[in-house]
């Protein structure tokens, strides 16, 4: 099969696909007119920069004869046969590609597997289809005019439509005639033609149970990562932080007593708070990135189309959201799915939100990216039921409305809520702790996160500290029977305090957290667990609250 495929196809944008060329040691098995250097290469693309080897295996030729000569060599090893490149192979090449051709020019990178055909025609076709915006369909016509006939691995084309939520139906070409015997003279295993299907397809059917704890999206490279952060905080006018690579995502603190006149001084709005996991979310016109408490991204594939229909780019670009995930139950089938609750928007398209007032911010999650998404999921083509989740504004009320959450809304809700949040409607987006951003907590789930570390026969509680963790001096936890506390060692855990006992109890492992609660954020919740600001007593407070001159008039400015 090797030696009778064409060595290489016609460039690809700047990117040459090419079957695998073979170091010397193969040339007593291989007849001259057939042999197929990295030489031969530069004879015929001088302008070749960068090679990408995707093969699964090193025995082919010496990289570093390569790198020697004065190439770049990166390896994203595959496996081929019948597995379809994974996730994060992808994401590294699409990325490395895309930095080395921004950096150089006019350079072209040769992309090699074993034959050039399915594992290239994969990674060459996520490349246009991201960077260039083409339809899997356009995107494949293109690789298959250069390298005909294309990709021809039924199982690589069909991922390639379901990774893009693309339903166009489509035909696998034939499979090339020289595509026969490897050059140990057996049938090809590493890039065969066998069609099984790829079981990563089927991953949704055969998918565990869902929990809040679950790891969403795809893992991108360390060097990717280190870029989306430095974008994210200079998005958030952080740029001059960014040596301090902490999640920047708003905070909320307790509500206690002191903190209940911020709700007479300011006008606020009411929503019930989610018992889910926290993300933001970077919209880029070629990925959407979810990013944790960790400030880790991780690539998830969907679609929000831009809001101006004269926009020059289709989707949105540089959109950075706040909101939480959460896990929806039908109350009547039972069935769970995922949904990304919007409460919050930082950065709509490169421009910045974080000083406007959130009522702007707020009526922008609606008219800037839901409501485009509705508008386009019955024109594309697009399937946006096969994203990983569902996506919708959060939605506030009237502080007047705290009694109506309490009684209707959070009875009703498909998902658990743990409290309320009190949102100042004119206030604007403050990274890190908010200190008027408000959350109340039932009281029975009240909470702290600490670091459980072991001190000989005993469990500690410790607390951040100045980047460290530091024991709470006294504190003590307890454990349900069915807890094994040495599986939790050295890991951050919730915990709620019991009045009676003067303790702290176990509620769960928070996997999402990579630190414990700060000191200053531990003694804003305890007073709130001191002060035990009731529900009954909120109520009526808030009863009081809104009948002051400043919420009457607010009322009629924003509630028209």
């Amino acid at each position: 099969g090797w030696i009778d495929c064409p060595p290489f196809g016609e460039p690809v944008l700047r990117f040459v696909p090419s079957k695998v060329f073979l170091g010397e040691a193969y040339n007593a098995a291989i007849e001259p007119g057939k042999r197929y250097s990295w030489k031969r290469i530069l004879r015929q693309h001088k302008d070749v920069g960068l090679i990408i080897d995707l093969t699964n295996t090193t025995r082919y030729y010496s990289a570093n004869e390569v790198t020697r000569a004065g190439l770049s060599h990166f390896k994203i090893p595959c496996k081929g046969r019948n597995e379809v490149p994974d996730a994060e192979a992808v994401n590294t090449f699409v990325y490395e590609t895309h930095r080395y051709l921004q950096r150089s020019k006019t350079s072209r990178v040769l992309v090699h597997c074993t034959h050039g055909f399915n594992r290239t025609g994969y990674m060459i076709v996520n490349y246009l289809v991201r960077y260039c915006g083409l339809p899997v369909t356009q995107a494949l016509a293109k690789f298959a005019a250069a390298r005909p006939p294309g990709i021809y691995k039924k199982s690589y084309i069909r991922k390639l439509y379901a990774l893009y939520h693309d339903p166009t139906p489509f035909a696998a070409p034939a499979v090339p005639d020289w595509k026969r015997l490897d050059l140990n003279g057996t049938v090809d295993d590493d890039d065969g033609d066998d069609e099984e299907d790829d079981p990563t397809l089927d991953r949704q059917e055969n998918a565990a149970p869902m929990t809040n704890d679950d790891v969403l999206g795809d893992a991108i490279s360390s060097e990717e990562q280190i870029e989306l952060q430095r974008l994210c905080l200079s998005l958030l006018d952080l740029a001059s932080q960014s040596r301090n690579l902490s999640f920047p995502g708003s905070h909320p603190v307790s509500l206690d007593r002191s903190k209940l006149q911020l709700l007479k001084q300011h006008y606020y709005f009411a929503t019930w708070k989610a018992d889910g996991t926290r993300y933001m979310m970077l919209i880029l016109s070629y990925g959407c990135y979810l990013i944790d408490r960790k400030f880790e991204f991780r690539r998830i594939q969907m679609r929000f189309p831009h809001p101006r229909k004269d926009s020059p780019l289709p989707v949105h670009h540089m959109t950075l959201l706040d909101g939480e995930m959460v896990i929806d139950k039908h109350p009547e089938t039972g069935k769970l799915e995922r949904r990304y609750l919007i409460y919050d928007m930082m950065v709509v398209n490169a421009e910045s939100l974080v000083k406007k007032p959130f009522s702007q911010r707020f009526h922008g999650i609606e008219s800037d990216v839901i409501r485009p998404r509705h508008n386009d999921a019955g024109s594309s083509g697009y399937l946006y039921k096969d994203e990983e989740f569902r996506v919708r504004r959060k939605n506030f009320w009237p502080l007047s409305s705290t009694k109506l959450l309490f009684q209707k809304l959070i009875p009703g809700l498909s998902h658990r809520s743990d409290g309320l949040i009190f949102q100042g409607f004119e206030m604007p987006y403050v990274c890190r702790t908010s200190d008027s951003l408000l959350k109340w907590k039932f009281p029975s789930l009240n909470s702290v996160d600490f670091y459980l570390q072991r001190s000989g026969d005993t469990f500690t509680l410790s607390l951040l500290e100045k980047g460290n963790h530091q024991v709470l001096p006294g504190a003590s936890v307890s454990f349900d029977d069915s807890v094994d506390p040495s599986t939790l060692e050295n890991k951050v855990i919730e915990c709620s305090w019991n009045n009676e006992r003067q303790s702290w109890e176990f509620m769960r492992l928070r996997p999402d957290k990579p630190l414990a609660n700060a000191f200053n954020t531990y003694r804003k919740v305890f007073n709130s667990i001191k002060d035990n600001i009731t529900q009954e007593e909120l109520v009526e407070e808030i009863d009081r609250t809104v009948k002051l001159p400043m919420y009457k008039e607010k009322d009629k400015q924003f509630l028209k």
